[in-house]
């Protein structure tokens, strides 16, 4: 019986899509806590997993790994990132470099729309812990980080939250820290309250303990790195 042929996209911008749709379902299925760290993402199942080719899954899979998020090995194929606990003490360094500077310009330059887009994003939040959605919460609170960068009007800082963020969240999921500690929900309000009232230092402290939080929630629990692939991106 001849082989499945796997429908290839016509043109280059179809292609960008696929390869960005495909992206953005493994980034959430990892900021979720669906894939572990250490997670095996093997070419072929995921080719067939989403209806293309092994190409079209490494251009996927190269993206990530410029982002940090897998690691490539050789003979071995990708894997979900697994953040030694001295690549998580750099990760939280450059966080409290970047973040204090994204709400100095977020206080500098908020709009009431930009604030009522923070408040609406936390209500989200909100509502995913009353409904108990725990993989909700750590995309949206993961969210809320990369929202500030870019509501804040610098691509650059946008670009790098969004990775520290995603760094975040695996080293959150490998070493076990409890959600409702990990990224506490009134210190996200309260950083919006401070950004509204143009209180540049009350921001900034409020930032640097918020991330202080994050880190001292972190307890050493590593993950078994298995999972089904099949389950997370078909079910």
């Amino acid at each position: 019986m001849p082989a499945p042929v796997r429908k290839t996209p016509a043109n280059p911008a179809e292609r960008e899509n696929t390869v960005d749709e495909i992206y953005e379902r493994v980034y959430v299925a990892i900021l979720e806590h669906r894939l572990q760290p250490g997670t095996k993402l093997g070419e072929e199942r995921m080719a067939d997993i989403f209806g293309v080719s092994r190409a079209r899954i490494r251009e996927v899979l190269a993206r990530l790994a410029h982002e940090q998020i897998v690691e490539l090995f050789p003979q071995r194929g990708a894997y979900v990132a697994k953040p030694s606990t001295e690549q998580a003490r750099d990760v939280f360094e450059a966080r409290r470099l970047i973040e204090p500077a994204v709400v100095r310009r977020l206080v500098d330059t908020h709009t009431p729309e930009k604030i009522q887009r923070l408040r609406q994003h936390v209500e989200l939040e909100a509502d995913a812990r009353r409904r108990g959605d725990k993989r909700a919460v750590i995309r949206l609170s993961g969210e809320f980080h990369t929202l500030l960068a870019e509501l804040a009007g610098n691509s650059a800082l946008a670009r790098s939250m969004r990775e520290l963020c995603m760094l975040t969240c695996l080293t959150i999921l490998l070493y076990d820290a409890p959600t409702a500690q990990s990224c506490r929900d009134d210190e996200h309000q309260m950083i919006i309250d401070a950004v509204a009232r143009r209180d540049r230092a009350r921001a900034e402290e409020i930032m640097l303990d918020h991330l202080d939080h994050i880190e001292g929630s972190l307890q050493l629990d590593q993950g078994n790195g298995e999972a089904d692939l099949e389950a997370i991106f078909r079910g």
